[in-house]
């Protein structure tokens, strides 16, 4: 049965933007042939959720445009996310999509790092954004919400690194949705070149506990021979926005994907992640950590597909469950046919706090070809009992045990978030959902 969803905008409007935002002709073609499709598309099927009920068409792609004068003027929490105090950012601030902030360095400026936002690199760099926009990571035509998505496109992120060009300091941008109806529509482009390196680390929040409004983003991230990306994040949209996720890599003959992501989202949540190792001594290790509350439904799947030879790909998945949240861990090892001594594994575990909650996971493994390794491991269930007899016994109430007990459980994926100020807020995100 075909989901219904109402086309929330139209062509005429979709061209004025597009002119608007003095994008190059072949992106107001692209938007428009995007909508066109997406009429006969059918939305996205995630595996034992259901969002036909989601709301994915309340929303706004028109607010209030103001400016940012310094970094000290942020509130405060969006300040914790930078060293307000330094003044060499390499850092974009989109707030309500538009560009607030945008700070890099002469020295890799001079190399020919880029990192500003979408419509700046549209109008800058068009040749270079098409090689890449929504073409061999994620398919403008795979579902109704990606074609919606290409067609309203309202912000995003361009990092580029030339070849052998190694960035030291992380990369940073925040994606602050200051207005409680308006819906990001949010594009991620981040391209390593051949012998390149680079960390990126990107953050989205809002505050709109009632008010409802969307958030469909489109990450894709290219790591070209012997290129090493490391790609972290912190999601923490408020209750009232539905997030459709979808981050997407793909590595090249001996290239790097490496992804921390913190998912603590309040509202339904739909996210992918998935790599592609198409290079032969690829890799990829993908790290996420979520916690849900409330009554919010989560479906989270880590895919990681080994096409070259002696490919590695590697997945943890850690969760944690309280009140009535439910969610469904999906991990994903596939190794297609060639891809010998490629190695899959994976780990999906789930921590339920409440009677209530309920976590799902699941582990799958496809393997199309004779010699390889795969192995997985999930586990799904409660706090564990001797873990907190052994703290209590040291004279720790239960209260401070479990607490102790659940950050250990996340560390893997928190001490993994490359920036210190971002690390520190992941934990604090989760302290506050926690308890």
């Amino acid at each position: 049965m075909a989901i219904e969803t109402k086309q929330p905008y139209e062509k005429e409007y979709i061209e004025q933007f597009s002119e608007k935002q003095n994008e190059p002709e072949w992106m107001k073609v692209f938007r428009t042939q995007a909508l066109e499709i997406s009429k006969n598309l059918e939305m996205p099927r995630p595996d034992k959720t259901n969002i036909s009920k989601w709301n994915f068409t309340k929303f706004n792609l028109e607010a209030e445009i103001n400016k940012l004068d310094s970094l000290k003027d942020l509130p405060d929490d969006i300040k914790v996310f930078v060293d307000t105090d330094k003044d060499d950012h390499n850092l974009v601030i989109l707030r309500n999509q538009y560009n607030a902030y945008e700070m890099i360095s002469d020295k890799l400026a001079d190399q020919g790092v880029i990192l500003t936002d979408i419509f700046t690199a549209l109008q800058k760099y068009p040749e270079l954004v098409q090689r890449y926009y929504m073409k061999d990571a994620v398919a403008f035509d795979e579902n109704r919400l990606t074609a919606l998505h290409a067609a309203l496109m309202n912000g995003g992120i361009f990092v580029y690194v030339p070849k052998n060009v190694v960035v030291e300091e992380p990369l940073q941008a925040i994606f602050w949705q200051e207005d409680n109806n308006f819906a990001l529509f949010n594009h991620v482009i981040v391209v390593a070149e051949e012998n390149s390196s680079l960390t990126y680390v990107e953050n989205y929040i809002s505050f709109n506990k009632d008010e409802e409004t969307v958030a469909n983003v489109v990450a894709e991230v290219i790591a070209h021979d012997n290129a090493s990306i490391s790609f972290g994040s912190v999601d923490n949209f408020a209750h009232g926005t539905t997030v459709y996720m979808n981050r997407r890599g793909i590595a090249y003959r001996d290239a790097k994907i490496e992804w921390a992501l913190g998912q603590m989202n309040d509202g339904n949540t739909v996210s992918e992640n998935i790599t592609h190792l198409i290079g032969d001594n690829s890799f990829s290790y993908a790290k996420a950590v979520s916690v849900g509350r409330g009554d919010q439904i989560q479906n989270f799947t880590a895919k990681i597909v080994n096409y070259g030879k002696r490919s590695e790909g590697l997945i943890l998945q850690h969760g944690v469950m309280k009140d009535s949240a439910s969610a469904i861990f999906n991990g994903i090892g596939k190794i297609e046919h060639g891809g010998t001594k490629a190695n899959a594994e994976q780990e999906s575990r789930v921590l339920m706090l409440s009677k209530d909650a309920r976590g799902d996971a699941n582990p799958i493994l496809l393997i199309d070809e004779d010699d390889v390794t795969a192995g997985h491991a999930a586990s799904v269930g409660r706090v564990d009992p001797i873990q907190l007899y052994y703290l209590m016994s040291r004279g720790i109430s239960q209260r401070e045990a479990e607490r102790l007990v659940i950050h250990g459980f996340l560390a893997p994926v928190v001490n993994a978030i490359p920036i210190a100020a971002v690390r520190e807020q992941l934990t604090e995100v989760i302290e506050r959902k926690v308890y």
